[in-house]
This record gives structure tokens, sequence and C-alpha cells, in this order.
């Protein structure tokens, strides 16, 4: 449906042109209960969305909006196993790979929980013969460095949770090879040991251009230092695949290849056999928390009503910005560094999901969906990309996310942590006035005639836009929780702008058109086809080579 034509939609296009300047100063000083309302808790997140430029009405009509959207019908026809994903005539259950109930998750009538659980004990007890030394390489070692080859949500995923969870590892080293530039698996191979190297190998069909030619780069790295001996490849290689032939072609035992299904979407696939590094480093038990955080997260959107529902909150509040106040990106600020790669992996979560401009009904869109996710970690930021938050000409919301415990850390560290984290969400509101410089010059001593050209450089708007998420601690549980709550925030907006948030086609062309243009490169067809600037490109880029 087009959201642009219920009520709801009208209703905020007029608040926002009423309240949707207002300063949340003035909200904050003509309500004294203004923080303890705009305040929820769950899973062990705790949302503060306080510093929103909200008030009671502008938010009881972005839920009517969902509701309009008719979010709920849509949100049980996903968790139901229905082909939520039309273009493609699939289902959408990343969820069941986390389930912990007893009751059956049926696609086309048929219980998938048997296999998930099935392919989950495979990987469990591979993991545990890899971390307990009992897998052996090519000369009787045991595998002290783990490599995983993937791209996209096969690298992005579980690499950001096993940097997220680095402290909780207890297992081999992981590292992750996904850029076909050779830079990438060169210097990681550069400091490992061949007999002691395991690489898993992720590509749903195993035909990923970037994937298999790092994947042949590593198995002749292996074969160089075996004197190509091809039996060693099946004691250093797996693969998380559903294509059994090509996996034993490349010399994988096909008893070693981990298999999920076409309704796991890739950016959705850290739960599934993808997540083995992530089982490889912290260990199952530690996984099994990661998949019960998702799943309470679940529970909770599912049954949380949308005023007290942090993933509906999020997405109402972003759908707020992005259709009537104008903002056109969005920033993710972590302020634990263990979750300095969360930023890339909502990125890709968020942009592949949403960035789209056709209706699941197949018209044109004429409102703004996705906007642009980006972000480093804050405390980082504060000294770098803060300055254009803080008093650029564009309206940036900011999702302020802090752990409040986090294994290893010191004190006067979290201290200072913590208190950068709050400060920065508090100046973005607050701002500063031209009478709280000239005060503040004054009193520093400035010369008064000086005074009046220092203080517009020095005025700071403020009315800037945040949320912050504060989680009890950064353990598997927790993170299960945040990144499931970003999930179904991206399902919420999905189902507002009317998108099919779980395709990906704007990906393909790019693909298509790079195997035409390596044919050329190879001298293997011509580039009349080509426009003539990718003709010049390539014959520029041709000579370098």
């Amino acid at each position: 449906m087009n959201p642009t034509l219920t009520t709801p939609w009208q209703n905020l296009s007029s608040l926002a042109t009423e309240t949707g300047n207002t300063h949340m100063r003035q909200l904050f000083e003509v309500d004294a209960q203004r923080a303890e309302r705009y305040r929820t808790k769950a899973c062990g997140i705790l949302l503060d969305y306080s510093k929103n430029r909200i008030n009671d009405k502008v938010l009881e009509q972005l839920l009517a909006l969902a509701d309009a959207c008719q979010l709920g019908a849509q949100r049980d026809a996903m968790f139901n196993g229905e082909s939520f994903n039309n273009t493609e005539n699939r289902a959408v259950l990343h969820t069941a790979l986390r389930y912990q109930g007893s009751q059956p998750v049926r696609v086309g009538g048929q219980d998938v929980m048997p296999d998930v659980r099935e392919v989950r004990e495979r990987c469990y007890a591979f993991a545990r013969r890899v971390r307990s030394g009992e897998w052996k390489g090519f000369d009787g070692q045991s595998m002290t460095d783990v490599v995983n080859i993937g791209i996209g949500g096969s690298d992005l995923g579980p690499l950001m949770v096993c940097e997220a969870l680095a402290p909780q590892a207890s297992g081999p080293r992981v590292h992750f090879v996904s850029n076909v530039d050779s830079a990438h698996i060169v210097a990681t191979l550069k400091e490992l040991n061949p007999a002691t190297t395991l690489f898993v190998i992720a590509s749903k069909t195993f035909t990923t251009i970037e994937t298999l030619t790092n994947a042949r780069s590593a198995r002749q790295w292996l074969l160089d230092a075996v004197g190509g001996d091809e039996t060693a490849v099946a004691k250093h290689f797996v693969a998380v695949s559903t294509n059994r032939e090509k996996v034993t072609a490349f010399g994988i035992d096909a008893n070693n290849m981990f298999g999920f299904w076409d309704w796991v979407g890739g950016r959705y696939s850290l739960w599934s056999a993808i997540g083995l590094p992530i089982m490889l480093a912290i260990g199952p038990e530690n996984f099994d928390q990661l998949l019960v955080g998702a799943y309470e997260m679940d529970e909770h959107f599912r049954s949380a009503p949308l005023g007290e529902n942090l993933p509906v909150l999020l997405a109402v509040l972003g759908i707020w910005y992005v259709n009537f106040l104008g903002a056109r990106s969005q920033v993710i600020a972590p302020y634990n560094q263990t979750l300095h790669r969360l930023p890339a992996f909502l990125q890709q979560l968020d942009m592949e999901s949403n960035g789209k401009g056709v209706r699941r009904d197949g018209g044109r869109i004429a409102y703004a969906t996705g906007p642009v996710i980006w972000g480093e970690p804050g405390i980082n930021g504060q000294h770098a990309y803060f300055q254009l938050l803080h008093q650029g000409t564009s309206l940036i919301p900011v999702d302020f996310i802090l752990a409040l415990k986090q294994e290893g850390t010191l004190p006067n560290h979290q201290r200072t942590l913590i208190a950068s984290c709050l400060a920065q969400s508090a100046a973005l509101m607050r701002g500063k006035d031209a009478d709280e410089v000239r005060a503040e010059l004054t009193a520093r001593g400035m010369d008064a005639n000086e005074i009046p050209a220092a203080i517009p450089h020095r005025v700071f708007s403020g009315n800037r836009p945040s949320n912050t998420m504060l989680l009890d601690d950064l353990s598997p549980r927790s993170l299960g929780s945040l990144i499931a709550l970003y999930e179904h925030k991206v399902f919420v907006q999905g189902v507002i702008w009317g998108v099919n948030s779980f395709d990906q086609w704007g990906v393909e062309l790019g693909k298509q058109l790079a195997t035409g243009i390596e044919k050329v490169l190879a001298g293997e067809a011509s580039a009349e086809t080509y426009d003539a600037s990718t003709q010049g490109l390539i014959a520029l880029a041709g000579l370098q080579r």
C-alpha cells in the first residue's frame, strides 16, 4: 500500500510543519516527566528516546501509521513462514534459526526446525573438535587460526560478532578475508602457518567470484606448503554452502559442508552455519546465548504494545525524520571499541534491505525510503565527524550505543567512556546560544572587543536528535538482542514504506557487468557493447595489468 494515502501520514505532515522544529530544550522545560515517559527497556537494553523532536501527538500518529500499514499482520506473516519475499517467492525465517520454543515452524507445510537443529549440532560438533585440538592438519598439528573467506553477509555479520565478543574468545584466532584485492589475503596469510590454519569458505552457491578467487589462492598457498599434495585440502578447508558438487570438486569433504536455506537472506545469516567462525571463536555455549538474546527480542517484538516496542519505536522515529523532517542519513555511534564493526554491519542490513524505489506491488515510490547509514565508534567520532553533527547544515539523527559493563574493562576508562557518550547526546540536544557563549568568553577574560566576532563560530543550534541505548553488558546474549532489535527495526520501516526488505536486485547488475568486463580484460570478449567511458577505462586498466 501507499503510506502517503493514510490519515496518519497526512496528520504527520501537518505536525511536521507545526511542531517539527520546536526546540527540544523547550520540550524538556514544559514536561518534567519527559525523560521518564520517553524511555523503555527490554532484553537488557534501555532505550531513551526523549531527545527527539517529538511530542505525544507526533508519537501517537507515528504509531497509528505503523498500525495503518498493517504492521501486526505483516509481522505475523513473516514469523509464520509465508512467502514474505514476494519477488523471489520465498519465506523470510531467520527468526527460526534462533527459535527456542517447542512448536513447529513451517514453510510450505513442513516443519523446518528439525533441519535447523541438525545443522546447528553438526556445526557445534565440528567447532568442538577444532577448539579441543582433536581436528588435525596435514602434519598432525591442531588448528591455531581460522580464516573465513566470504563477502557481504558471509563476512560482515560473523566479523562484527567476533570483534564485539573478542573478550569471550577462547578458541583459535579467527581472521576474515572478503576483498578480492590480493592485498587482503596476502597480508592475512603472511602471518599464518599452513600446518595450523583452517579455512571456512562461505558461499551459498560456491560460485561467488570474489570468494572463490580468494579461496583458490588460499588453496594454492596450502598446496605450495605441502608439495602439491591435494589430500591436505580436506584437512584444512570446510564449506558453508549448498552446492555439494562444487564443494567436493574443490577438494572439501562433503561431510564438512554445512548448509542453510533459501529463506535465510545473506545479511540475516549469522545465526545459521554462516556463524561457524563465531562458534569456533567463542564456543557453542556462547553462540547459544547469542541465539537466546535474539529470540528474546523476537518475542518482545511480537508481543509488546507498539508504544513500548523497541524495534517499532526506533523504526517510526526514523520514519519521522526521513519522511517528514528531511533527514537523509542516520549515524550509528557505538562507544564500546569492540563494536567498531557494528556500523558497517548495520549499513548493509539497512541499506540493502530498504534501499528501494519500488513498492512490493511494483509501483514507483515518490517518497523517501532508506537513509544512508554510517558511523564509527563515537569516541573517535567526537574528534572527527561529530563536528558535522553539531554545527553542520544537515539534520542527522544519531543512535548512541553503550554497554555499561564489558569483560576486562578498566574502571577509570569506563567512567570516561560513559561520560563522553552521555555528554555528546546532551550537547546535540541542548546546544549553546549566543548569550551563553558571550558569558563563557567573558569569564575566560577575552577582550570585549573581540567577543562579537568570536560568538558566531562558537554557537551550537542544538535540537539535534538522538536515541541512547544502554546495554546492561556486552555479552553474547545482549549482543544477540541488539542485532535482532535492528533487524526488526528495518522490517518495520520496510512495512511502512511498502518495500520488500528481503530482496537485493540492485546488487545483481554490477555483478553481471563485472563478469563481462573481466572477460574483456582477459582477451576473451569485445568491449564494443559498453559505453564509451567504460571502454576507455577498460583500455586504460588493461594497459596497467
